[in-house]
Order: C-alpha cells, then structure tokens, then sequence
C-alpha cells in the first residue's frame, strides 16, 4: 500500500523505521508537527519523525494546521491507501480524514477502551496498572474510540516510570502498527468495535498534577514520581524552591517520619509520607542538573526536622 505516516516525536520513529523496512508497503510522505523552539538559544528544530523521514529520502509535509487546504490538496495529490499515526499531537479534520480509501490508523499506547487520551502510559504507572499494552485502531472524530484491529500487551515493571515503558511499548508497537498494515492489505485483518465497558480517559498530565502530596501513601508517591517521569518531571517545594524528584524507592522499614520530613544519613536521604517513608535517589535543584539527593542534602546542610513541600 502506499502510506503516509503521521508523527511528531521520538517515540514514533521506531514505527516509521518498521514500515521503512517492510518491503511491503511504500511510505511516500510524513506528515508532521512544523518546527519548534528548542534549546537555550531556542532555534527553530525539526522533529525526530521530520529529520528520520529526511535521511530516508521522504517528502515530510509541516502543516500549521491538518485542515489547511494546501496541506490537504498535497495529500489528495499524494493519494495514499492508508495513513498511519503515532503520536502526531494534532487533531485531523473530517476532510483529511476521507482521503485516504483505508482511513487513518493510530497505534495508541494502551489496552482501548482503556486510557483513551493524550497519556496512557503516564496514567497506567499513576494508577498502578500491573499490565498495559497498545492498540492498533481506526480514528473516528471521537477521542480514541474507533474499531480495534490489533493488540498486544506489556508488563509494567515495578520500578517502570513511563519513559521505560514508553520506549519499550514503543518498539514492540511498530510491529503490531506494520502487521496491522499488512493485514489491511491483503483483506485478512477487519476492525472490531470497542467495547462498551471500561472505558477510562488519560488526559495530559500538567505540572500541577506532577506535584508532590506528601500525605499521601509511600506506594502513591512512588507513582506519581514514576509516572512523571521523564515528563513533566514530580516535583516539590523546598524553601520556596522547586525541587525535581527524579528518581526515589518506598523504604518500607521507615515509619517514623511526618509527611514531608526529612531525615539525613552518610549516604541516603529519607522522606516522610502518609506512610512509611520514601529514599530520595536522585533530585533536581532548581536551575542545576540532577544530582544524588546525598550529594544534594550534604550541600544544602538540612536542619533536624526540615521538611519539603511545605
């Protein structure tokens, strides 16, 4: 089939790559997020999906908006079977959506009706998810809940945060979205509706979510840590300052500590939650790079009974 692939970031190259390397299928343009600021100097740069499609030798077209007539005048030119998406982080029109004869195909990093949204993997380690997966579907105007053709599942680990689990859901996801390009081909792969039941929505998840609450269980803390990791970052306040939580463990022989007290030893830092207590591993100091939390405490000089968040 001829494709055209839609994509913004790193974690939709590996899907790109797979259908590259199919034989079976021709990916004759991208589609992607135009050019963003990055960088202390914030110059203009191309996204990961934009600069793999330019070292394969692949038209990638930068609509400001998908329902700009030039963009859609270019994918009729274009005439492709079927468009498949990763994470291209913009929402298609109706007149795009009836261009190519196959629709377009999202590969969506949950188990649907499970997590329909813009993070499903963030949500699945916030609440706790023992297994997640990805999903191959057709996009309908409504929110992730167009007919499946694939699944597949993925463990998440206990010290999974989202960064881990995307990268891998990441890899193994291409090959369901190339398997479900095959099967749409050759006629032997049909969408299933969702099903009613267990539909759970993942909506973005803000600074202001990433923060902290130190009353709340060890097991929550831990998380909301992992989960916001590596984006946009669990964070607290530590006099007046916000500190970044990059990296901590329940210590589940620790009870003894107030929510969001601090307790320092040679090489470890400790902190109190509804709880039992969390081991601070690594941290982030307002305008520095990470750090070890020892290394970090030892500096700052904690006084007996300091706490963050407050």
């Amino acid at each position: 089939m001829k494709l055209v692939f839609a994509g913004t970031p790193e974690v939709a190259v590996p899907a790109l790559d797979a259908l590259i390397a199919s034989g079976r299928h021709e990916v004759a343009a991208v589609v992607t997020r135009p050019d963003a600021p990055a960088g202390r100097g914030r110059r203009l740069v191309a996204s990961p999906v934009a600069e793999r499609a330019e070292e394969a030798g692949i038209e990638v077209l930068k609509p400001a908006r998908p329902r700009d007539e030039d963009f859609l005048a270019r994918l009729r030119e274009i005439a492709p079977d079927c468009c498949p998406v990763v994470a291209y982080g913009a929402l298609l029109p109706k007149a795009a959506l009836a261009i190519p004869a196959q629709g377009w195909v999202n590969l969506h990093f949950s188990l649907l009706p499970a997590w329909r949204g813009a993070a499903p993997v963030q949500h699945a380690v916030m609440s706790g998810d023992e297994v997640t997966g990805a999903s191959t579907f057709l996009i309908e105007e409504g929110l992730d809940s167009g007919p499946v053709y694939g699944v597949l599942t993925e463990e998440v680990r206990p010290t999974d945060t989202s960064g881990d689990l995307l990268t891998r859901l990441a890899f193994a996801g291409s090959g369901l979205l190339a398997a479900t390009m095959d099967g749409i081909e050759d006629g032997t792969l049909h969408a299933v509706p969702q099903p009613a039941d267990g539909v759970t929505l993942a909506p973005k998840i803000t600074v202001e979510d990433a923060q902290v609450q130190w009353s709340a269980p060890a097991l929550r803390v831990d998380r909301v840590i992992r989960a916001c990791t590596p984006a946009p970052g669990a964070w607290t306040l530590f006099r007046g300052e916000r500190l970044k939580l990059v990296q901590a463990v329940p210590a589940v022989d620790r009870s003894e500590l107030a929510p969001g007290e601090l307790s320092v030893g040679k090489n470890n830092v400790f902190a109190g939650t509804g709880s039992h207590a969390v081991e601070l591993l690594w941290v982030q100091p307002q305008g520095k790079k990470p750090m070890r939390a020892a290394d970090w405490a030892r500096g700052v000089r904690i006084a007996p009974g300091e706490l963050v968040g407050s």
